[in-house]
């Protein structure tokens, strides 16, 4: 088993005897997506960090997208929950990448592959997200591609 799902579980077992129920309820959604990922496919197997850490930055991209659902839809309350719940598993993923750090990364990648049109975009992306890895969204870094590309 890999340290951060060790981690998840540990910080789980805190939770549930501190009686912190965002915390407890959160941890369990997000160990149960780890699981679900880990059966899913030919066989069951134990996912790396890496691949943990995938399905936790899933897990925060669908609690920010719902946040933002609720409160289009006047549902204040909803909406607060889904940020907490997205700040309990944002102690879990590596600190996010400033525009101007993205900026740089983008451009050494681009320069290093020779990426200069719209053509490369898909060869460019590949190399750009490579070079973020994991420490962006990959909305933010096809922006910057896009805009370096002269899209």
């Amino acid at each position: 088993m890999g340290a951060l799902k060790d981690r998840l579980n540990d910080d789980l077992h805190t939770a549930m005897k501190a009686r912190d129920e965002l915390t407890t309820a959160t941890l369990r959604m997000a160990l149960a997506a780890v699981r679900t990922a880990e059966v899913a496919g030919v066989e069951a197997r134990d996912l790396s960090d890496d691949e943990v850490l995938a399905v936790l930055t899933k897990e925060a991209k669908k609690r920010r997208e719902a946040a933002t659902a609720f409160a289009d839809a006047n549902r204040p309350e909803q909406a607060a929950k889904e940020r907490s719940e997205g700040e309990v598993i944002d102690r879990y993923l590596p600190k996010q990448l400033t525009d101007e750090e993205i900026g740089s990364l983008v451009a050494e990648a681009l320069a290093a592959g020779g990426f200069t049109s719209r053509a490369h975009m898909g060869a460019a992306m590949k190399a750009a997200q490579a070079a973020v890895a994991g420490r962006a969204e990959g909305g933010r870094v096809a922006a910057e591609v896009r805009r370096r590309l002269g899209a």
